[in-house]
């Protein structure tokens, strides 16, 4: 998936979260945190393999569920202890959300199963692209654009600007709500 598509999906969990088990829109602060939380992954891993060549691969550490689930559990934790429910759980699903969003992307275009980075480095990922920078990045722009042209890339970027579309509109919506008074402001010292 693409960068755009994770902060998508991430958003769109986490408004229907905040909504299913707080009754309101998610705060602006809640939300930036699911952005961020759903492309985290990708802006640990990418530079570490890709610019630094430290990871095998751009779907690695930050991707192991073998480092991220010890990680979110520690926060969820201190989440209870300091009340900061709505942000780590925004943060919690946003940053599953990328995971999940890894393992679909290939299974819906290509009908490729891809789940090893999910426990590495007991399971190997490929090497692929790791210390190769820019004209790595500039070889999976181009396949892209190869497949953009193909007609399954035009039912592709069709599902992607609904997505996109739908995510600005729940955006919109949880802003409009927000500024609407129909989620109140925290008070002082209140949780999230």
């Amino acid at each position: 998936m693409w960068p755009w598509d994770h902060a998508a999906v991430g958003y769109l969990l986490v408004s229907g979260l905040s909504r299913l088990l707080w009754a309101e829109p998610p705060s602006r602060r809640v939300g930036a945190v699911a952005v961020v939380a759903a492309v985290l992954p990708d802006l640990i891993d990418k530079p570490l393999s890709w610019g630094l060549g430290v990871l095998p691969s751009g779907r690695s550490l930050a991707h192991s569920l073998l480092l991220t689930a010890p990680v979110l559990t520690l926060l969820l934790t201190l989440a209870v202890a300091f009340g900061r429910r709505k942000l780590t759980a925004a943060f919690v699903v946003a940053y599953l959300s990328h995971l999940a969003g890894d393992v679909a992307y290939p299974l819906l275009v290509d009908g490729d199963l891809v789940v090893g980075f999910l426990l590495w480095p007991l399971v190997p990922v490929s090497s692929s692209g790791s210390g190769a920078g820019v004209p790595y990045l500039a070889d999976l722009v181009g396949d892209f654009l190869t497949v953009l042209a193909s007609p399954r890339g035009a039912i592709y970027l069709a599902v992607d600007a609904l997505l996109l579309g739908l995510a600005a509109v729940v955006w919109w919506r949880d802003r409009r709500a927000d500024r609407s008074g129909v989620s109140t402001p925290a008070a002082p010292g209140a949780e999230d």
